[in-house]
């Protein structure tokens, strides 16, 4: 039986690595993979999903409004499996549209992406997967001082923590940092003095 898996992590844990390398692995097998990414991430290119690492695919981007199942259905429904990077900008029912290809297509569908914004709240696309995912696991990152990264701290352009501005702001680790969160607490107080 297909599930809803949803695979968070802080940045910097490899999340997109291991999206491709997950792709690799159903290909390899001579399964079809649908690989999907927001459009608003348009970083690495439109329609290109690329790691730190260095490993790159294409992929097909979707829009905020598109109908995912739709899609799947018109343009995909050969595919064997659907893969989603950066799942966290996706809106709450563009992931219900994603649980649809799961329970009517039995088609498994696995979601890569951060939980949190830069001020620890959720992102919307990520709450909706916590809520409904079959699957859930944490992929780890690691802060600076050796613990657990839990937080994903913006950097502005003087190496300050950012705590305002709009919850999506795209950008990699020129933008971002994984912190502890007594780190990315201890820091804030320090710029506050």
């Amino acid at each position: 039986m297909a599930k809803l898996y949803f695979k968070f992590g802080a940045m910097g844990c490899s999340k997109t690595a291991q999206a491709l390398i997950t792709k690799f692995n159903y290909e390899e097998r001579n399964m079809k993979v649908l690989l999907l990414k927001p459009a608003i991430d348009n970083r690495d290119g439109d329609g290109v999903v690329m790691s730190r690492i260095g490993l790159s695919q294409e992929a097909v981007s979707v829009g905020e409004d598109e109908n995912l199942y739709e899609t799947y259905l018109r343009s995909y429904s050969d595919c064997d499996v659907v893969i989603v990077d950066e799942c966290q900008f996706l809106s709450p029912e563009q992931v219900d549209q994603l649980a649809d290809i799961v329970i009517e297509r039995d088609i498994p569908v696995l979601c890569f992406g951060l939980s949190t914004d830069f001020t620890t709240h959720l992102f919307p696309g990520s709450k909706r997967l916590f809520e409904i995912a079959e699957s859930i696991s944490e992929i780890k990152s690691v802060c600076t001082c050796g613990a657990k990264a839990t937080v994903n701290a913006r950097i502005d352009d003087n190496g300050r923590i950012v705590t305002e501005g709009s919850q999506i702001c795209i950008g990699g680790n020129s933008r971002y940092v994984p912190m502890c969160r007594k780190c990315w607490l201890r820091r804030r107080a320090e710029q506050a003095q």
